[in-house]
């Protein structure tokens, strides 16, 4: 049976949270009276977002949507490029960095090069971008775009975090909802992320109705499977390695991430020797942050040892290479993650229901052109 899980929050800024809610609440009903206007498209725009904000898991599900699709239909990931220096739309190509499109973007395209990756901060306008392409795609996945209300997309995937479901979170600023958990109604499935991997069948139905999901809506549970360790500098010597070799070593894990608590928990299985530098969320290393990383890492007394930091972070380190040495460069490693749904019957169950709307949104927006 699964433990009852408790969330943090700041009770002494609920007056802020009231002020924040109101304003949520009338921006919403706007948009459900038609006072502000949302567009719907022609190709299937499939949203992946969430209610919460920071740390559910949205770019390995978007990854996990395009492992899916790209074999059959010419994909496109908008992004709103969180944390990056430019502005407006862009198109991705081979001399973008995670500086001109964000980590999570950068990320993407660096995994998918086959696949279209843009960035806009107005995702309707980056739609119409997209379109006007000589050869656009026929579907467009729009990462993180919950609360972009402007664009009306034709399937809408949810997210909550296992360790901090919305069900049980607050309003920014007390807690990390970005809206009113109600406001999940809007979504066709709800994916419960980052579960454990000892949940019994009772534990599957428990979740469903603590989450008050609608029947129309799936619920379905994912979690995190960690994979090789990857060479974060590709002039890196160092191939491929399982985690196995981690195995009486010491680790630098250096994370910029919402939730790093899961990674450190994973090499916890493979060695106890971890020294950790903590940054935030999407976190923007400077100069002296690679210095720092550089003096920490030669005060570790031993030979035996190497540092590790999460593939989304290992697009803003390896901005950095002029600063760090060639022998250094060997030890640096990121661990990347994928989703795996739990129960293989509900992943089917996943799989087919995306491919069929996408199948089907496709033909009945053609036939109802003609």
């Amino acid at each position: 049976m699964r433990e009852k899980v408790s969330v943090k929050t700041n009770k002494w800024l609920l007056p802020l949270s009231w002020i924040y809610g109101i304003i949520i609440f009338f921006r919403n009903k706007f948009y459900d009276w038609g006072w502000f206007s949302s567009e719907e498209f022609d190709i299937p725009v499939i949203c992946i977002g969430n209610i919460t904000v920071g740390g559910t898991g949205k770019t390995p599900h978007t990854e996990y949507l395009i492992r899916l699709l790209k074999d059959k239909k010419r994909v496109a990931v908008l992004s709103r490029g969180y944390g990056r220096k430019t502005s407006g739309f862009i198109l991705s190509d081979n001399g973008d960095t995670a500086r001109t499109l964000g980590d999570e973007p950068y990320q993407i395209k660096k995994k998918f090069p086959e696949i279209i990756v843009a960035v806009d901060e107005k995702r309707r306008r980056g739609i119409h971008r997209l379109l006007k392409m000589d050869n656009p795609p026929e579907v467009i996945l729009l990462d993180d775009a919950f609360q972009h209300r402007a664009v009306k997309p034709s399937y809408t995937v949810i997210l909550s975090d296992y360790n901090r479901p919305m069900y049980k979170d607050k309003l920014l600023p007390v807690g990390r909802l970005r809206e009113p958990s109600r406001n999940a109604h809007r979504a066709n499935d709800i994916i419960v992320t980052k579960c454990p991997n000892d949940l019994q069948p009772i534990d599957f139905r428990i979740l469903r109705h603590e989450m008050d999901a609608f029947p129309y809506q799936g619920v379905y549970y994912s979690q995190i499977v960690y994979k090789r360790l990857h060479p974060v500098f590709s002039q890196q010597e160092s191939p491929i390695q399982d985690l196995e070799h981690l195995k009486g070593k010491t680790v630098l894990l250096v994370t910029g991430i919402a939730s790093p608590q899961m990674i450190e928990s994973e090499l916890n299985n493979y060695t106890s020797k971890i020294e950790k530098l903590t940054y935030p969320d999407h976190y923007s290393f400077r100069k002296s942050d690679i210095q720092n990383i550089i003096d920490k890492f030669s005060s570790l007394t031993t030979d035996d040892k190497v540092i590790i930091t999460t593939e989304k972070d290992a697009t803003r380190l390896m901005l950095f290479g002029e600063m760090i040495s060639d022998e250094l460069k060997d030890k640096f490693f990121y661990l990347p993650i994928q989703v795996d749904f739990i129960e293989s019957e509900e992943n089917l169950q996943f799989n087919e229901k995306i491919l069929n709307h996408v199948r089907d949104y496709t033909r009945d927006r053609a036939i109802l052109k003609k």
